[in-house]
Order: C-alpha cells, then structure tokens, then sequence
C-alpha cells in the first residue's frame, strides 16, 4: 500500500503565499509546511513509499523532493496533474490512478491532522474496499463535504447540504484497496466527464449510485483544520504547534 497525497491545487484564497507555492507548502509551524505534516504521518504508520500528485507550482514540490525524502525516510514519485489550474480535483485523483491500484492511503494536501486519524483508518475492520475518515463530533457549517449515511453505509457526500443532516464530516483521508481502485478510476472519469468542476468526493458519490458500498471511520474528537483561508491557516498554526 502507498502514501498519497493531492497537492496540485492553487489555493488562491491563501496568496501572497501562495503566490509562488502550492497550497501543500505553506509553513504552519516554523518551516513545517503542510506537506512536512502529511508525509511525517505518513512515515509514522510505515507507508514509505509516497504519491504526490502535483499541478499548479510543482516545482517547487520537485526541488524539495530529495529532502523530504531524506527527512521522513521515503521514497516519493511525482504524478503531474496538466490540468490543475482548470479543473477539479476529481481529475487530480484520477491521474494517478495507476498507483492506487495498489492500494493507498490518501490525504488532501491542504488538511492538517494528527497521526491518529491514518491509525484509524489502518486499523479498521475491513469492511469495505473504500473507508473515509469522518468527523461526527465537530459542529458543521455550509462549506464543509458532508457525509449521510444508510445502513452504515455512505449515503451522500457533499458540500451542499443542510448541515442539520449529516452525519458528520469527510475530512480528507481514504484508504483505498485495491479491489475498488477501477471502480474508482472509472467514477472520477465519469465526474470529470461530466463538469470538470466537481470533486473527486463527486466521484465517491458516483460509486454510490452505481451500487458499491462506501464506509466511513469516526475519528473522534480529533483536532484538524482543511487549510482554504487564512482564518484556517491561523487554526493550522495553533494546532501544528501542539502535535
């Protein structure tokens, strides 16, 4: 199984930093950027062998590459997303579909989270071949991608709903197995098909209606923040320095 971690997007809503970063790469404690977080968790549960999928200033990932490899014990492999200033993630994902064929643990490249929540998702029961870590403790508003479920299993995933009625909030980590990795691959492309817009959580929801069972993972009350603004980048900094 392999780390991966989507880093391709541009994350205006953070310039001047990201101006001539990714998002991925902004510092939340120190020189620690987001990246340093997710690929040190990563490395924590053992998976060495890392994806990062990377669009909008890549290059500044690629030069950093050699020491994030050095510095967490990894080995990284980059898969460019050509289309990362135009589309949405749903692509992003898809692009490296290859290597979640192996099986992955996946985190957004803007969500900053303990090690606890790649320890839940490892040490789940296997019960589907799709687990999403979800957030049922924190109070939910309008922009978070919110989760239903039916008979345990994932009913809706998205952001436009009553938070009222969720269940609680996908967080942005998955354990893909390898059993669901064409059927993942063959609903991205279908999302982005059909508005390059959508999410690859649109692509989840996809494989829901088409049949297949998605699970989910309490995380607990877990301190974590996705890093779109800069009032979330300030919660980042608070949390980061405390892990």
């Amino acid at each position: 199984m392999l780390g991966m971690v989507l880093a391709a997007g541009a994350g205006r809503r953070l310039r001047p930093y990201t101006d001539t970063l990714p998002k991925a790469l902004v510092p939340v404690d120190g020189e620690t950027t987001i990246m340093d977080i997710s690929l040190r968790n990563l490395a924590a549960v053992d998976l060495r062998d890392v994806v990062i999928v990377v669009g909008y200033a890549a290059q500044a990932v690629q030069e950093r590459k050699a020491d994030f490899e050095r510095r967490y014990g990894v080995k990284i492999e980059l898969v460019h997303n050509d289309k990362a200033e135009e589309w949405n993630n749903a692509y992003s994902l898809w692009c490296a579909r290859e290597h979640f064929a192996q099986g992955a643990l996946l985190v957004n490249g803007d969500t900053v989270h303990p090690v606890s929540v790649e320890e839940t998702l490892l040490s789940a029961p296997v019960t589907s071949d799709i687990l999403l870590a979800v957030d049922d403790v924190k109070s939910l508003a309008d922009e978070e991608m919110k989760v239903t479920l039916r008979d345990g299993s994932l009913q809706r995933i998205t952001k436009l709903m009553d938070p009222a009625d969720a269940y609680g909030e996908y967080i942005g980590a998955t354990l893909i197995r390898p059993g669901a990795a064409q059927k993942l691959a063959d609903a991205l492309q279908a999302t982005f098909e059909r508005d390059p817009q959508l999410y690859y959580e649109d692509g989840y929801q996809e494989m829901v209606e088409r049949g297949e069972q998605i699970h989910v993972a309490p995380i607990g009350k877990v301190e974590w923040v996705e890093v779109d603004n800069h009032d979330d980048l300030n919660k980042a900094r608070d949390i980061a320095a405390r892990y």
